[in-house]
This record gives structure tokens, sequence and C-alpha cells, in this order.
């Protein structure tokens, strides 16, 4: 057996174990800030009226009346943020690439990439609401033009950041544009596609509840949007709870598609 494959052999276990550990002292953080804040919550519920701060007992009263009768909302949220992410990042990433292998329209799509990162989401919210009539049509608009630069903007940072001798060596052999697309780019990116979406959930999330507060009348945030007219600060927090679960879910999903396609790449361990 050679040393290299004995080297793997030994080193592996040593990997997965460290892993392990990383995963089980992010619960035990996540938990303890989750106790602390509720102990907050219910200290803080002993010196004001409910209206105010309810304690944690009343608002998880609240989330699980919720559940059972607004789950259809629920789904509806859930399905405009995932349709919105998916066509944002595919749109994104062929924008990035195309910026970033063609030379000729860069200037002028960076231009434009740049140009949309500039315009509040507010505005386009507005503008959304003059321009389309239905409200899926709005929401799915107002993520879009808010998301894609994001995608498209990173991968083309990830195109710039190619090694050059990389570069020059696959040069060497005279490939085709789709074989250095196929065998040097896209694997580099997708790191930066994993990337963005990780620190786009969350951004991504408030976008939508806020798209729903203002153009529709089904959804998570029309929901909050009643329960704060009817002053029911317990469902509004129990909303809030909710989310933040969702996107605890959601980037422990990314993380596991993360383990997955990269799992070839070690991690880095800064001491």
């Amino acid at each position: 057996m050679s040393k290299q494959r004995v080297d793997e052999i030994g080193t592996t276990p040593a990997v997965a174990h460290e892993g392990d550990g990383q995963a089980l002292r992010d619960t035990i953080a996540t938990v303890s800030v989750v106790v602390v804040l509720f102990a907050a919550m219910e200290f803080a519920s002993w010196h004001v009226p409910d209206y105010i701060m309810p304690s944690p007992f009343k608002v998880l009263t609240a989330g699980e009346q919720l559940a059972l009768s607004d789950y259809v909302h629920v789904f509806v949220t859930l399905g405009r943020l995932l349709l919105a992410l998916l066509f944002s990042m595919m749109v994104g990433v062929l924008l990035g690439l195309i910026m970033g292998m063609f030379q000729s329209v860069r200037p002028f799509l960076r231009a434009l990439v740049i140009i949309d990162t500039g315009i509040p989401a507010l505005s386009w919210m507005l503008l959304a609401v003059f321009w389309f009539r239905d409200p899926e049509a709005r929401i799915f608009f107002i993520l879009t033009v808010i998301l894609l630069p994001f995608y498209a903007l990173n991968v083309y940072e990830g195109i710039r950041a190619l090694p050059k001798d990389l570069v020059d060596m696959i040069e060497s052999f005279r490939p085709w544009r789709w074989q250095v697309l196929r065998y040097l780019i896209l694997p580099h990116i997708v790191p930066y596609v994993l990337m963005t979406t990780k620190s786009l959930i969350g951004y991504a999330t408030r976008m939508v509840i806020f798209a729903e507060l203002i153009a529709s009348a089904v959804g998570i945030g029309s929901r909050m949007s009643l329960a704060q007219s009817t002053f029911r600060i317990d469902e509004v927090l129990a909303w809030t709870f909710f989310l933040v679960v969702l996107n605890i879910l959601l980037q422990a999903l990314i993380n596991m598609i993360e383990r997955i396609f990269l799992k070839w790449r070690p991690e880095a361990t800064v001491r």
C-alpha cells in the first residue's frame, strides 16, 4: 500500500470527527441562544402588558393554532421563495458566465447589473404594483430583480479569481470553449454559487415577506399584517419564530448540499 493511501486512510476519520464536533458545538450554541431569548421574553412578560411582550407559552400556543389553520399560507410563501430563488440562480449564473467569458458584452451587462443593485428594494416593489396586475407576477418580479444581481456578480468574480496557472495549463491543450466551461469554470464557481445562496436565504425570506405584505392577500406576510392590524402580537412573534426556524433549516439543507458537492475540497482550519 502506498504512503499516500495510508495518509488518506489515516486522516479521513479525523476530518470527519472534527466536522461532527463542530456541528455539535453549533447545535449547542443555537440551543443556548434560544433558551436565553425565551428566558428574556418570559422575564419581560412579567413587567409589561401582553400586547407588548407575551410570554413564550402564549407565543407557542399561537404558533400551534396557526400551524393548524394557516398552513396553506406557509406553502404559498415557500413556493414563491424557492421558485424565485431557483430562477434567479439559473439566470444569474448564466449572466455571470457571459460576463466572465465574453469580453465584448461584459461592460454592458456589468453596468446593467450594477445599476440594478443600486435601486432600492422598495422602488422595485412600488413599480411592481404599477406594472403587474397579478400578485404572483408582482412577487416573482420583485424577488428576481433583487436576488439575480448577487448571483451574476459573484459568479463573475469567481471566474476572475481563477488561478492563472490553471487557465494557462488548460489553454495549452487548445480546448473548445465548452471544454473550458465544463472542466475548469463550472467546478470552480460551484462554491461561489453555494456561498451566494447561503448568504441570500435570510435576505430572500425577508424580501418575500415584505412583498407579500404589500402586494398579496395570501402568504405569511399577509397573515403577519392581519395579526398586526388586530393587535395579535403573539401571532406576529409566532410567525417570526417560524421564519427563524425556516431559515435555520434552509441553511442546514444548503450546508448538506455543499458537503455533497464539495466533499473533494479539504476544509481549512485557522488556529
